[in-house]
């Protein structure tokens, strides 16, 4: 067996151990009405939820993004996407970098949405689903979808992919670091609610106040499911590039997409495989194989693989989709 090759077993178990590249602190993600992951084991170890699955989906998937080329990585070219492009002929975004892929509101009001999409999944909702049709659809346009899912909702509420390639990130052991500081305004330091410059708009002095975290270990746990590639039931070549795709995307986010945020800026010990006996190939190798991977799977994608097509801030007819829902 070759590195390449699916292992016999229902799913590959990755982690990576992680640490700040600087200090002993990072900042988790968060939202103002929620803060941080924060919940306490059985045993009364206190973890933390650094990176969430939606998130890491979304870091995967622009790792395999180059930003001064508006373009797939070079090793992943040919591999099929959706640009969206506006009336005059500038990008506005892509498959790849939106987070609901091909249901992205700027793909869903496009004529490929209504007319290439819908026809290849061939969706009639008086008939069970056509689950390989689906399969073969989001092939043709956006493999990717394959690999982190899709919810095409707005064509009928069953048309569901899952991700097959998901991952988190924790830390254990983890206390608080409680810290502040102060915006200064070096022209007026109190405010003046009567001449409206108060903190609202941005006048006065205003202090503030953060938490970031330390920990006994930060682990970046992937789960790749080699029984969905499996029952996707597209055959050998496109099995393999699946697979070999979803290492890549993992080894490249290890090696160059861990900077989640200003204060959160890690570096990452080698890949280990928890399950089964598995030796994955390093990003050199992974990137050597994808262009001839790709070349052999092309039979499945759309041509030329790159579809363009043009966004309307035109809203969607109602119909098929608001009966399913």
């Amino acid at each position: 067996m070759t590195t390449f090759d699916l292992p016999p077993s229902p799913r590959l178990l990755l982690q990576a151990e992680l640490v700040p590249i600087q200090g002993t602190r990072f900042q988790p993600t968060g939202f103002p009405d929620v803060g941080a992951g924060v919940y306490t084991l059985p045993n009364g170890t206190e973890q933390l939820l650094v990176e969430s699955a939606q998130s890491v989906a979304n870091r995967l998937e622009a790792a395999c993004w180059d930003d001064v080329a508006n373009d797939l990585v070079a090793p992943l070219k040919g591999l099929p996407y959706v640009r969206v492009n506006n009336d005059s002929g500038e990008l506005l975004t892509t498959s790849i970098q939106e987070a609901h892929r091909l249901n992205s509101a700027y793909i869903e009001r496009t004529e490929f949405f209504e007319k290439d999409l819908k026809a290849a999944i061939g969706f009639d909702d008086k008939k069970p689903m056509d689950r390989s049709r689906l399969v073969a659809a989001l092939a043709r346009f956006d493999v990717c979808c394959l690999l982190h899912g899709v919810f095409l909702e707005s064509i009928a509420g069953v048309l569901r992919i899952p991700r097959a390639l998901s991952g988190f990130i924790e830390a254990a052991g983890v206390g608080r670091v409680n810290t502040g500081g102060v915006k200064n305004d070096r022209v007026q330091a109190t405010k003046d609610e009567e001449g409206g410059r108060t903190a609202a708009e941005g006048f006065g002095n205003v202090p503030f106040h953060r938490t970031e975290f330390f920990a006994e270990c930060i682990t970046a746990y992937f789960n790749l499911d080699l029984e969905q590639l499996r029952g996707y039931r597209l055959g050998a070549e496109m099995e393999r590039l699946l697979f070999v795709l979803a290492l890549f995307k993992v080894q490249k986010f290890l090696s160059t997409g861990l900077r989640l945020r200003t204060a959160c800026d890690l570096a990452a010990s080698p890949l280990v495989v928890k399950t089964p006996d598995f030796k994955v190939a390093d990003l050199t190798e992974l990137a050597k194989e994808l262009p001839t991977l790709v070349h052999a799977a092309q039979k499945h994608f759309a041509s030329p693989p790159v579809t363009t097509t043009v966004f309307t801030d035109k809203k969607p007819k109602e119909g098929k989709a608001k009966k399913a829902k």
